[in-house]
Protein backbone atom coordinates (compact mmCIF):
# COMPACT_ATOMS: atom_id res chain seq x y z
CA UNK A 1 0.00 0.00 0.00
CA UNK A 2 1.16 3.66 -0.80
CA UNK A 3 2.32 5.73 1.91
CA UNK A 4 -0.15 9.00 1.79
CA UNK A 5 2.42 11.99 2.58
CA UNK A 6 1.73 14.17 5.65
CA UNK A 7 -0.89 16.49 4.12
CA UNK A 8 -2.54 18.95 7.44
CA UNK A 9 0.49 19.36 9.55
CA UNK A 10 3.42 18.60 11.69
CA UNK A 11 1.55 15.86 13.66
CA UNK A 12 2.15 13.64 10.59
CA UNK A 13 5.29 13.61 10.58
CA UNK A 14 6.30 10.74 12.61
CA UNK A 15 3.65 8.40 11.78
CA UNK A 16 4.53 8.86 8.15
CA UNK A 17 8.65 8.08 8.82
CA UNK A 18 7.66 5.08 10.95
CA UNK A 19 5.85 3.48 8.42
CA UNK A 20 7.92 4.16 5.57
CA UNK A 21 11.10 2.65 7.73
CA UNK A 22 10.28 1.90 11.11
CA UNK A 23 13.91 0.08 11.79
CA UNK A 24 15.96 3.18 10.43
CA UNK A 25 18.03 4.92 13.31
CA UNK A 26 15.65 8.54 14.16
CA UNK A 27 17.33 10.27 16.87
CA UNK A 28 20.91 9.56 18.83
CA UNK A 29 21.44 11.49 21.83
CA UNK A 30 24.01 11.37 24.46
CA UNK A 31 21.67 8.79 26.60
CA UNK A 32 19.62 6.85 23.77
CA UNK A 33 19.01 5.65 20.52
CA UNK A 34 16.00 5.65 19.03
CA UNK A 35 14.27 4.03 15.67
CA UNK A 36 11.02 5.86 14.14
CA UNK A 37 9.24 2.68 14.71
CA UNK A 38 10.45 3.89 18.99
CA UNK A 39 9.89 7.36 18.57
CA UNK A 40 6.27 7.37 17.43
CA UNK A 41 5.34 4.99 19.73
CA UNK A 42 6.96 6.78 22.76
CA UNK A 43 5.49 10.16 21.04
CA UNK A 44 1.81 7.84 21.29
CA UNK A 45 1.97 7.45 24.84
CA UNK A 46 2.63 11.35 25.40
CA UNK A 47 -0.23 11.84 23.50
CA UNK A 48 -2.49 9.25 25.54
CA UNK A 49 -1.40 9.91 28.89
CA UNK A 50 -2.37 14.08 28.24
CA UNK A 51 -5.71 12.77 26.19
CA UNK A 52 -6.66 10.56 29.84
CA UNK A 53 -5.84 13.62 31.60
CA UNK A 54 -8.40 15.55 30.38
CA UNK A 55 -6.59 17.69 27.71
CA UNK A 56 -7.95 18.50 24.51
CA UNK A 57 -7.58 19.95 20.91
CA UNK A 58 -6.23 23.29 20.90
CA UNK A 59 -4.99 23.94 24.19
CA UNK A 60 -1.61 24.73 24.97
CA UNK A 61 0.85 22.85 26.45
CA UNK A 62 4.72 24.28 27.06
CA UNK A 63 8.10 22.81 26.70
CA UNK A 64 11.47 24.17 28.88
CA UNK A 65 14.25 21.81 28.61
CA UNK A 66 17.67 21.00 26.88
CA UNK A 67 17.92 19.24 24.59
CA UNK A 68 16.53 15.31 24.82
CA UNK A 69 15.02 12.38 23.51
CA UNK A 70 12.65 13.46 25.91
CA UNK A 71 11.91 16.93 24.66
CA UNK A 72 11.57 15.78 20.98
CA UNK A 73 8.94 12.69 22.54
CA UNK A 74 6.93 15.40 24.33
CA UNK A 75 7.13 17.62 21.35
CA UNK A 76 5.25 15.12 19.14
CA UNK A 77 3.25 13.60 21.47
CA UNK A 78 1.93 17.18 22.34
CA UNK A 79 0.95 17.40 18.83
CA UNK A 80 -0.58 14.25 18.66
CA UNK A 81 -2.90 14.72 21.56
CA UNK A 82 -4.15 17.77 19.61
CA UNK A 83 -3.04 20.32 21.36
CA UNK A 84 -0.14 22.85 20.95
CA UNK A 85 2.79 23.21 21.29
CA UNK A 86 4.73 26.15 23.13
CA UNK A 87 8.24 25.53 22.55
CA UNK A 88 9.95 28.11 25.44
CA UNK A 89 13.99 29.01 25.22
CA UNK A 90 15.53 27.47 27.84
CA UNK A 91 17.83 30.17 28.57
CA UNK A 92 14.84 32.37 29.63
CA UNK A 93 14.93 33.11 33.85
CA UNK A 94 11.84 32.20 36.16
CA UNK A 95 10.16 35.43 35.69
CA UNK A 96 10.71 35.17 31.84
CA UNK A 97 9.26 31.91 31.89
CA UNK A 98 6.00 33.01 34.22
CA UNK A 99 5.30 35.76 31.53
CA UNK A 100 5.17 33.07 28.39
CA UNK A 101 3.25 30.40 30.32
CA UNK A 102 0.85 33.01 31.71
CA UNK A 103 0.54 35.25 28.41
CA UNK A 104 -0.50 31.67 26.30
CA UNK A 105 -2.26 30.53 29.03
CA UNK A 106 -0.50 27.16 28.88
CA UNK A 107 -2.83 24.40 30.93
CA UNK A 108 0.51 21.87 30.84
CA UNK A 109 4.01 21.67 31.11
CA UNK A 110 7.04 19.74 30.33
CA UNK A 111 10.34 20.94 31.94
CA UNK A 112 14.10 20.02 31.98
CA UNK A 113 14.79 18.61 36.14
CA UNK A 114 17.37 21.52 36.38
CA UNK A 115 15.11 24.02 34.84
CA UNK A 116 12.64 22.81 37.52
CA UNK A 117 14.70 23.56 40.13
CA UNK A 118 15.67 26.85 38.73
CA UNK A 119 12.38 28.49 38.40
CA UNK A 120 10.16 26.46 41.02
CA UNK A 121 9.83 29.89 42.95
CA UNK A 122 8.41 31.94 40.19
CA UNK A 123 5.99 29.62 38.80
CA UNK A 124 4.98 27.81 42.10
CA UNK A 125 1.26 29.53 41.33
CA UNK A 126 1.12 29.64 37.70
CA UNK A 127 -1.79 28.04 35.81
CA UNK A 128 -0.05 24.82 34.58
CA UNK A 129 -2.29 21.99 36.21
CA UNK A 130 -0.06 19.33 34.70
CA UNK A 131 3.89 19.47 35.45
CA UNK A 132 5.73 16.87 34.40
CA UNK A 133 9.81 17.08 34.26
CA UNK A 134 11.32 15.41 31.79
CA UNK A 135 13.23 12.48 34.22
CA UNK A 136 11.72 9.78 36.11
CA UNK A 137 8.38 12.17 36.03
CA UNK A 138 8.34 11.45 32.33
CA UNK A 139 9.12 7.70 32.28
CA UNK A 140 6.26 7.60 35.05
CA UNK A 141 3.43 9.30 32.55
CA UNK A 142 4.59 6.61 29.71
CA UNK A 143 4.18 4.01 31.85
CA UNK A 144 1.16 5.32 33.31
CA UNK A 145 -0.38 6.15 29.86
CA UNK A 146 -3.22 3.75 28.51
CA UNK A 147 -2.74 1.78 25.55
CA UNK A 148 -5.74 3.22 23.93
CA UNK A 149 -7.07 6.37 23.91
CA UNK A 150 -9.68 8.80 21.99
CA UNK A 151 -8.96 10.06 18.97
CA UNK A 152 -8.63 13.78 19.49
CA UNK A 153 -10.92 15.49 16.40
CA UNK A 154 -9.36 16.53 13.11
CA UNK A 155 -7.67 19.39 12.71
CA UNK A 156 -7.37 22.00 9.91
CA UNK A 157 -3.87 22.71 8.19
CA UNK A 158 -4.29 26.51 9.18
CA UNK A 159 -5.78 25.91 12.95
CA UNK A 160 -2.55 27.09 15.25
CA UNK A 161 -0.11 24.10 15.84
CA UNK A 162 2.70 25.78 17.62
CA UNK A 163 3.42 29.29 19.76
CA UNK A 164 7.02 30.30 19.14
CA UNK A 165 7.90 33.23 21.47
CA UNK A 166 10.58 36.25 19.91
CA UNK A 167 13.28 37.17 21.52
CA UNK A 168 12.04 40.08 23.52
CA UNK A 169 14.62 42.42 22.18
CA UNK A 170 12.04 45.53 23.80
CA UNK A 171 9.55 45.35 26.01
CA UNK A 172 7.70 41.71 26.88
CA UNK A 173 8.34 38.87 24.05
CA UNK A 174 5.04 38.27 21.48
CA UNK A 175 3.86 34.74 20.88
CA UNK A 176 3.74 33.74 17.09
CA UNK A 177 0.97 31.63 16.45
CA UNK A 178 2.16 29.10 13.91
CA UNK A 179 -0.20 27.15 11.87
CA UNK A 180 -0.04 22.94 11.52
CA UNK A 181 0.44 23.50 7.61
CA UNK A 182 3.45 26.09 8.17
CA UNK A 183 5.15 24.14 10.45
CA UNK A 184 5.32 21.10 7.90
CA UNK A 185 5.58 23.21 4.74
CA UNK A 186 8.72 24.87 5.99
CA UNK A 187 9.92 21.62 7.21
CA UNK A 188 9.26 20.15 3.89
CA UNK A 189 10.88 22.94 1.65
CA UNK A 190 13.60 23.60 3.51
CA UNK A 191 14.30 19.44 3.87
CA UNK A 192 13.78 19.88 -0.31
CA UNK A 193 16.39 22.65 -0.61
CA UNK A 194 19.16 21.17 1.64
CA UNK A 195 18.86 17.42 -0.73
CA UNK A 196 17.81 15.46 2.63
CA UNK A 197 17.32 11.98 2.24
CA UNK A 198 17.35 8.88 4.46
CA UNK A 199 20.89 7.81 4.19
CA UNK A 200 21.68 11.40 5.80
CA UNK A 201 23.00 11.74 9.28
CA UNK A 202 22.77 15.40 10.85
CA UNK A 203 24.38 16.91 13.78
CA UNK A 204 22.88 19.48 15.36
CA UNK A 205 23.34 21.30 18.60
CA UNK A 206 20.48 24.22 18.09
CA UNK A 207 18.26 24.40 20.63
CA UNK A 208 14.80 22.24 19.34
CA UNK A 209 12.87 25.15 20.86
CA UNK A 210 14.08 27.27 17.90
CA UNK A 211 12.61 27.54 14.79
CA UNK A 212 16.02 26.69 13.27
CA UNK A 213 16.64 23.39 15.46
CA UNK A 214 13.12 22.56 15.04
CA UNK A 215 13.31 22.62 11.03
CA UNK A 216 16.44 21.06 10.99
CA UNK A 217 15.08 18.30 13.28
CA UNK A 218 11.75 17.90 11.73
CA UNK A 219 12.61 18.35 7.88
CA UNK A 220 15.39 15.06 9.06
CA UNK A 221 12.58 13.15 9.97
CA UNK A 222 10.73 13.78 7.16
CA UNK A 223 13.14 12.73 4.75
CA UNK A 224 14.04 9.85 7.00
CA UNK A 225 17.20 10.39 8.01
CA UNK A 226 19.02 10.15 11.74
CA UNK A 227 19.20 12.76 14.00
CA UNK A 228 22.66 12.94 16.14
CA UNK A 229 21.23 15.77 19.00
CA UNK A 230 23.48 17.36 21.38
CA UNK A 231 22.11 18.91 24.49
CA UNK A 232 24.45 21.84 24.42
CA UNK A 233 27.03 23.12 21.72
CA UNK A 234 31.14 21.83 22.25
CA UNK A 235 33.25 22.35 19.58
CA UNK A 236 35.69 19.41 20.64
CA UNK A 237 32.54 17.07 20.49
CA UNK A 238 31.02 18.05 17.78
CA UNK A 239 33.94 16.85 15.82
CA UNK A 240 33.88 13.58 17.44
CA UNK A 241 30.60 12.87 16.64
CA UNK A 242 31.13 14.07 13.41
CA UNK A 243 34.06 11.38 12.66
CA UNK A 244 32.42 8.58 14.77
CA UNK A 245 28.47 8.96 13.05
CA UNK A 246 29.82 9.72 9.74
CA UNK A 247 27.98 13.04 9.67
CA UNK A 248 26.79 14.11 6.43
CA UNK A 249 25.01 17.34 7.23
CA UNK A 250 26.01 20.00 9.73
CA UNK A 251 23.44 22.79 10.69
CA UNK A 252 24.74 25.68 12.94
CA UNK A 253 25.48 28.94 13.72
CA UNK A 254 28.29 31.59 12.75
CA UNK A 255 29.63 31.22 16.21
CA UNK A 256 29.61 27.95 15.93
CA UNK A 257 31.61 27.35 12.47
CA UNK A 258 33.89 29.73 14.58
CA UNK A 259 34.90 27.96 17.53
CA UNK A 260 35.03 24.93 15.13
CA UNK A 261 37.73 26.80 13.22
CA UNK A 262 39.65 28.02 16.15
CA UNK A 263 40.59 24.21 17.47
CA UNK A 264 44.10 23.62 16.98
CA UNK A 265 43.80 20.28 15.42
CA UNK A 266 40.86 21.15 13.32
CA UNK A 267 43.08 20.09 10.27
CA UNK A 268 43.48 16.75 11.00
CA UNK A 269 40.04 16.01 11.70
CA UNK A 270 38.39 13.77 9.25
CA UNK A 271 34.99 15.43 7.97
CA UNK A 272 35.19 13.53 4.81
CA UNK A 273 31.53 12.34 5.11
CA UNK A 274 30.05 15.96 5.44
CA UNK A 275 27.89 16.75 2.15
CA UNK A 276 26.59 19.73 2.82
CA UNK A 277 26.25 22.32 6.21
CA UNK A 278 23.76 25.28 6.76
CA UNK A 279 24.60 28.06 8.83
CA UNK A 280 21.63 30.76 9.95
CA UNK A 281 20.78 33.32 12.54
CA UNK A 282 22.98 36.21 11.97
CA UNK A 283 25.15 37.76 8.85
CA UNK A 284 28.44 35.56 8.09
CA UNK A 285 32.00 36.12 6.80
CA UNK A 286 32.75 34.68 3.45
CA UNK A 287 35.95 34.28 4.50
CA UNK A 288 34.98 31.41 7.18
CA UNK A 289 32.23 29.79 4.48
CA UNK A 290 35.66 29.62 2.54
CA UNK A 291 37.84 28.22 4.88
CA UNK A 292 34.77 25.74 6.37
CA UNK A 293 33.99 24.39 2.56
CA UNK A 294 38.23 23.90 2.49
CA UNK A 295 38.07 21.91 4.85
CA UNK A 296 35.21 19.55 4.36
CA UNK A 297 35.00 19.90 0.50
CA UNK A 298 31.66 20.25 0.62
CA UNK A 299 29.36 23.49 0.55
CA UNK A 300 27.90 26.01 3.14
CA UNK A 301 24.39 26.99 2.43
CA UNK A 302 23.26 30.02 3.87
CA UNK A 303 20.06 31.04 5.03
CA UNK A 304 18.14 33.07 6.80
CA UNK A 305 14.58 33.15 8.89
CA UNK A 306 12.40 33.72 12.14
CA UNK A 307 9.97 33.04 14.97
CA UNK A 308 7.22 34.44 12.36
CA UNK A 309 7.60 32.04 10.11
CA UNK A 310 8.41 28.70 11.48
CA UNK A 311 11.43 28.76 10.46
CA UNK A 312 13.22 29.51 7.19
CA UNK A 313 12.61 31.77 4.89
CA UNK A 314 15.37 31.77 2.31
CA UNK A 315 18.04 29.36 1.78
CA UNK A 316 19.82 28.09 -1.18
CA UNK A 317 19.67 24.57 -3.31
CA UNK A 318 22.44 22.69 -2.80
CA UNK A 319 22.76 22.07 -6.61
CA UNK A 320 22.54 25.77 -7.24
CA UNK A 321 25.54 27.39 -8.42
CA UNK A 322 26.78 29.62 -5.36
CA UNK A 323 26.35 33.35 -4.35
CA UNK A 324 28.53 33.84 -1.98
CA UNK A 325 26.86 36.26 0.56
CA UNK A 326 24.01 35.66 -0.10
CA UNK A 327 21.25 34.09 2.77
CA UNK A 328 19.85 32.63 -1.64
CA UNK A 329 16.24 32.42 -2.64
CA UNK A 330 12.93 32.50 -1.39
CA UNK A 331 11.61 28.92 -0.11
CA UNK A 332 8.40 27.62 -2.45
CA UNK A 333 5.21 29.32 -2.17
CA UNK A 334 6.89 32.44 -0.24
CA UNK A 335 6.82 35.57 -1.89
CA UNK A 336 9.79 37.92 -0.73
CA UNK A 337 10.44 41.81 -1.91
CA UNK A 338 12.09 45.30 -0.84
CA UNK A 339 9.90 47.53 0.56
CA UNK A 340 11.26 51.55 0.94
CA UNK A 341 12.87 51.88 4.64
CA UNK A 342 11.12 54.97 4.69
CA UNK A 343 7.60 53.29 4.77
CA UNK A 344 7.02 54.50 1.17
CA UNK A 345 4.98 53.08 -1.76
CA UNK A 346 6.52 51.68 -4.82
CA UNK A 347 9.47 49.33 -5.86
CA UNK A 348 13.03 48.98 -5.07
CA UNK A 349 15.50 48.15 -7.59
CA UNK A 350 18.06 45.53 -7.94
CA UNK A 351 20.72 46.42 -5.67
CA UNK A 352 19.03 48.99 -3.36
CA UNK A 353 18.95 48.15 0.44
CA UNK A 354 15.18 48.49 2.34
CA UNK A 355 13.35 46.61 4.18
CA UNK A 356 12.65 42.41 3.71
CA UNK A 357 9.36 41.66 3.21
CA UNK A 358 7.69 38.30 3.06
CA UNK A 359 4.11 37.05 1.84
CA UNK A 360 2.81 33.44 1.91
CA UNK A 361 1.39 30.03 3.97
CA UNK A 362 4.83 30.17 6.16
CA UNK A 363 4.19 33.56 7.70
CA UNK A 364 2.75 33.19 11.29
CA UNK A 365 -1.63 33.81 11.87
CA UNK A 366 -0.65 36.37 14.78
CA UNK A 367 0.83 37.52 17.46
CA UNK A 368 -1.08 35.98 20.07
CA UNK A 369 -3.32 38.37 21.91
CA UNK A 370 -1.73 41.32 19.92
CA UNK A 371 -3.66 42.53 17.90
CA UNK A 372 -1.91 45.86 17.38
CA UNK A 373 1.22 44.26 17.08
CA UNK A 374 -0.09 41.77 14.28
CA UNK A 375 -0.93 44.79 12.65
CA UNK A 376 2.17 46.71 12.82
CA UNK A 377 4.08 43.86 11.13
CA UNK A 378 1.25 42.25 8.68
CA UNK A 379 0.15 44.63 6.06
CA UNK A 380 -3.23 44.85 4.64
CA UNK A 381 -1.70 42.46 1.58
CA UNK A 382 -0.74 40.07 3.73
CA UNK A 383 3.22 41.13 3.57
CA UNK A 384 5.20 40.40 7.18
CA UNK A 385 7.68 43.43 7.61
CA UNK A 386 10.60 41.27 8.82
CA UNK A 387 13.16 44.52 9.85
CA UNK A 388 15.91 43.20 8.43
CA UNK A 389 17.84 45.73 5.57
CA UNK A 390 18.54 43.54 2.86
CA UNK A 391 18.83 43.76 -1.41
CA UNK A 392 17.83 41.51 -4.04
CA UNK A 393 20.29 41.16 -6.81
CA UNK A 394 18.99 40.43 -10.62
CA UNK A 395 19.05 36.74 -10.29
CA UNK A 396 16.48 36.41 -7.39
CA UNK A 397 19.17 36.15 -4.22
CA UNK A 398 18.61 37.76 -0.95
CA UNK A 399 21.45 39.81 0.86
CA UNK A 400 20.99 41.02 4.39
CA UNK A 401 22.93 43.88 5.40
CA UNK A 402 21.68 44.02 9.14
CA UNK A 403 19.14 44.48 11.25
CA UNK A 404 17.22 48.11 11.25
CA UNK A 405 17.15 48.42 14.84
CA UNK A 406 20.71 47.78 14.82
CA UNK A 407 21.92 50.59 12.45
CA UNK A 408 24.29 52.63 14.06
CA UNK A 409 23.82 56.22 13.27
CA UNK A 410 27.14 58.52 13.20
CA UNK A 411 27.41 62.29 12.36
CA UNK A 412 24.32 61.34 10.15
CA UNK A 413 25.27 58.53 8.42
CA UNK A 414 23.59 54.81 8.64
CA UNK A 415 26.05 52.75 10.04
CA UNK A 416 25.66 49.00 9.68
CA UNK A 417 27.26 46.64 12.27
CA UNK A 418 27.39 43.18 10.41
CA UNK A 419 29.57 44.86 7.50
CA UNK A 420 32.08 46.10 10.09
CA UNK A 421 31.96 42.64 12.01
CA UNK A 422 31.85 40.59 8.45
CA UNK A 423 35.43 43.13 7.82
CA UNK A 424 37.13 42.10 10.92
CA UNK A 425 36.23 38.57 10.69
CA UNK A 426 38.64 38.53 8.22
CA UNK A 427 41.40 39.11 10.23
CA UNK A 428 43.55 36.18 11.20
CA UNK A 429 43.94 37.31 14.78
CA UNK A 430 39.84 37.39 15.53
CA UNK A 431 37.89 34.38 16.26
CA UNK A 432 34.28 36.37 17.31
CA UNK A 433 33.09 39.63 16.69
CA UNK A 434 30.23 41.72 17.24
CA UNK A 435 30.14 45.34 16.86
CA UNK A 436 27.82 47.77 19.10
CA UNK A 437 27.67 51.43 19.88
CA UNK A 438 28.77 54.11 21.99
CA UNK A 439 27.48 57.12 22.77
CA UNK A 440 28.91 60.08 21.73
CA UNK A 441 28.03 63.91 22.11
CA UNK A 442 29.45 65.12 18.80
CA UNK A 443 28.35 62.26 16.02
CA UNK A 444 25.74 60.93 18.22
CA UNK A 445 27.07 57.29 17.88
CA UNK A 446 30.17 55.68 17.32
CA UNK A 447 30.62 51.99 16.20
CA UNK A 448 32.63 50.06 18.78
CA UNK A 449 34.09 46.48 17.38
CA UNK A 450 33.79 43.48 20.48
CA UNK A 451 36.36 41.21 19.60
CA UNK A 452 37.52 37.64 20.73
CA UNK A 453 40.98 36.77 19.83
CA UNK A 454 42.23 33.38 18.97
CA UNK A 455 43.61 31.38 21.63
CA UNK A 456 47.14 31.51 20.03
CA UNK A 457 47.07 35.59 19.05
CA UNK A 458 47.97 38.37 20.37
CA UNK A 459 45.71 41.27 18.86
CA UNK A 460 46.18 45.01 19.56
CA UNK A 461 43.21 47.31 18.97
CA UNK A 462 45.59 49.39 16.69
CA UNK A 463 46.22 46.61 14.24
CA UNK A 464 42.31 45.75 13.86
CA UNK A 465 41.71 49.46 13.72
CA UNK A 466 44.18 49.58 10.30
CA UNK A 467 42.80 46.54 8.71
CA UNK A 468 39.37 48.22 8.56
CA UNK A 469 40.98 51.26 6.88
CA UNK A 470 41.23 49.86 3.52
CA UNK A 471 38.23 47.85 3.21
CA UNK A 472 35.72 50.35 4.87
CA UNK A 473 34.88 53.91 4.12
CA UNK A 474 35.98 55.97 6.80
CA UNK A 475 32.43 56.83 8.19
CA UNK A 476 31.65 52.93 8.48
CA UNK A 477 34.95 52.52 10.49
CA UNK A 478 34.75 51.32 14.20
CA UNK A 479 36.54 53.62 16.69
CA UNK A 480 37.62 51.44 19.42
CA UNK A 481 38.20 47.59 19.92
CA UNK A 482 37.42 45.69 22.87
CA UNK A 483 39.08 42.30 23.74
CA UNK A 484 36.80 40.40 25.47
CA UNK A 485 36.55 36.32 26.44
CA UNK A 486 33.02 35.82 24.61
CA UNK A 487 30.12 37.47 23.25
CA UNK A 488 26.63 37.53 24.49
CA UNK A 489 24.25 35.36 22.34
CA UNK A 490 20.93 33.59 22.67
CA UNK A 491 20.48 29.78 22.94
CA UNK A 492 20.94 29.47 19.58
CA UNK A 493 24.02 30.92 19.46
CA UNK A 494 22.73 34.76 17.81
CA UNK A 495 24.45 37.26 19.10
CA UNK A 496 22.68 39.81 21.40
CA UNK A 497 24.13 42.93 20.67
CA UNK A 498 21.81 44.87 23.36
CA UNK A 499 24.40 43.30 25.72
CA UNK A 500 27.43 44.58 24.26
CA UNK A 501 27.35 47.71 26.26
CA UNK A 502 27.54 45.46 29.44
CA UNK A 503 30.89 44.63 28.21
CA UNK A 504 32.34 48.32 27.27
CA UNK A 505 34.39 49.77 29.80
CA UNK A 506 33.71 53.25 28.84
CA UNK A 507 30.36 52.96 29.67
CA UNK A 508 30.75 51.09 32.72
CA UNK A 509 33.03 54.24 33.32
CA UNK A 510 36.31 52.25 33.33
CA UNK A 511 39.34 52.94 31.19
CA UNK A 512 39.24 51.37 27.83
CA UNK A 513 41.40 48.01 26.88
Amino acid sequence: MALSRPTVGVAEILPYAAQRAPDDVALITGTRTLTYAQLDALSDRVAAGLIDRGFTAGQVVSLFGPNSWQWITAYHGILKAGCVVNPINVMLTGPELRYVLDDCSAAGLFLGPAEAARVAEHIADARPTLRVTLDAAFDELLADAPDTHETPAPRGPREAGSIGYTSGTTGHPKGAVQSLESVLLNCAHTATMHGKNERDVILSALPAAHVYGNVAINGTFLAGGTVVLMERFDPAEALRLIERHRVTVFEGVPAMYSMLLALPDIGGADLSSIRVSTVGGQTFSTVVIEKWEKLTGAPLLELWGMTELSGLGTTHSVHAPPSPGSIGVSLPGLDIAIAPIDGSEGPVPPGVPGELIVRGPLVMLEYLGRPDATADALDAQGWLHTGDVAYLDESGHAFVIDRLKDMIITAGYNVYPAEIERVIAEHPDVAMVAVGRRADEIKGELAVAYVVPRSDAQPDAAAILDFCSGRLAAYKRPRDVVFVESLPTTSSGKLLRRKLRDLDPVALGSTPV
